[in-house]
């Protein structure tokens, strides 16, 4: 079993590893559907280097995972519940009252 520290190191561990624009961009452009890193790697003015760096890091916090087709490399959301908590963040950026948002997280929670 794992302790409250252990799980709560992990959850800033995470928030951190979205906690970058390009990251951020990355979480948003997998919501809906797996990507390749070459098409990743075209939403950005970065070198593939740089976007794989990124991309990695967030593999090894166990945000994203991958999967190999032939020479191709295609990433996914491994936390699926991001989009809907970043969705209920934007809402309240947006001005919406925080106590009015609802967002179906995961686990049907």
């Amino acid at each position: 079993m794992v302790d409250n520290e252990t799980i709560l190191e992990q959850k800033v561990a995470i928030l951190k590893g979205i906690a970058h624009p390009v990251r951020l961009a990355v979480v948003e452009a997998l919501a809906d559907h797996e990507m390749c890193v070459c098409d990743i790697a075209e939403m950005f003015h970065f070198d593939r280097t740089t976007i794989s760096k990124h991309l990695a890091l967030m593999k090894n916090l166990g945000i994203l995972e991958d999967r190999k087709e032939g020479l191709k490399v295609y990433y996914s959301l491994r936390i699926r519940c991001l989009p809907s908590m970043l969705s209920c963040i934007e809402k309240v950026v947006e001005g919406n009252d925080p106590e009015k948002v609802f967002v179906v997280g995961c686990c049907g929670k």
